[in-house]
């Protein structure tokens, strides 16, 4: 796989990564086994970045990265992003403290095993968190401190991001980005490339619909975000097919079909898409299987899509889903 430079840190990092949600929680059951053969299929197809967070599984995800890296002995391990904030209950801007956010940060310290975090990401916080300087004060901090190399934000929304790169210490930012969340390919794009900001983006698929595997028989466990939070009754509906109606989602990936060439699979299409926008950093699908991970890194060696593939793609987002999702995030 080709790499790309993660903003103005020193990490050159593939164009697929891997993000660690569906091992840790949210997805249904996974057993201890498959989440350690998903890490592993990752980093034997060579991916170089990985995504984690310290709430998924209460700390799953980040134990078992940390047990599959020191499988490896290699001096070139993977880049390890996580995030911290969520465990705050309740999640309110006002608990984003310098003594919380070090209690976060040793914990996901001793989770992965590692003296110094390469990446701390602000996990989707309120958004009066980023009219609080003391809160990034408090992560120069502890990066003045040793405890993490570089950090940035995972956000909800395009105004989030804007304003989050206004902190200069602030070096990347995690968003949702795909053929049916298309927003910011706008203005934050460009002001992510003016400043020189990694961007991450994660929900690439819109939580499998993006994969053409799903249907309206389709039926979720009871412990699988896509059964529970359709209407963001946990957690911003944003992160649940990207908050794209379940059924006119259907429908647009039935026209979107129609463009994916026959070498290639509705996913490897949907990430191809994503890629071609050169203000992206990588791009982190998730997945349990060995297979998909593979597939999901072959997207990386496609050919860019065409400019009438482009306009179509383009079409299909307006007539189906931009009114419902545009201008909400």
């Amino acid at each position: 796989m080709d790499e790309r430079r993660l903003g103005t840190t020193s990490y050159e990092i593939t164009e697929i990564g891997m993000g660690t949600w569906n091992i840790g929680s949210d997805w249904g059951d996974v057993s201890e086994e498959t989440a350690h053969e998903a890490v592993r299929a990752a980093l034997d197809a060579g991916i170089t970045f990985l995504d984690t967070a310290d709430v998924y599984g209460d700390g799953r995800s980040e134990r078992v990265i940390a047990d599959v890296l020191a499988e490896y002995e290699t001096d070139e391990r993977p880049v390890v992003a996580t995030k911290a904030g969520r465990r705050l209950d309740p999640h309110e801007a006002s608990g984003y403290t310098e003594s919380n956010l070090r209690e976060f940060v040793d914990r996901s310290r001793d989770n992965l095993d590692m003296d110094s975090l390469d990446l701390l990401q602000l996990h989707c916080p309120p958004t009066d968190v980023y009219y609080r300087p003391e809160t990034f004060d408090a992560l120069d901090d502890l990066k003045a401190e040793g405890k993490l190399d570089h950090y940035g934000v995972s956000v909800e929304r395009v105004e989030e991001g804007l304003k989050a790169i206004e902190y200069p210490d602030v070096e990347t930012v995690q968003i949702i980005f795909n053929p049916f969340r298309q927003r910011p390919a706008e203005l934050f794009f460009e002001e992510a490339r003016r400043r020189d900001i990694g961007v991450i983006v994660r929900v690439p698929l819109a939580s499998g619909l993006l994969t053409g595997q799903l249907s309206k028989e389709t039926e979720f466990p009871e412990n699988d975000h896509r059964n529970f939070n359709r209407e963001g009754e946990a957690f911003d509906r944003g992160e649940t097919f990207a908050g794209v109606p379940y059924e006119r989602g259907l429908e647009a990936v039935d026209e979107l079909e129609r463009l994916v060439p026959e070498d290639a699979t509705m996913a490897q299409f949907s990430l191809r898409w994503i890629l071609d926008h050169d203000a992206v950093s990588t791009v982190i699908p998730g997945s349990t299987s060995p297979n998909h991970i593979r597939e999901n890194v072959i997207a990386a060696s496609l050919p860019p899509l065409t400019a009438e593939e482009r306009e179509r793609t383009n079409e299909i987002y307006e007539a189906h889903v931009a009114d419902a999702v545009h201008h909400r995030w």
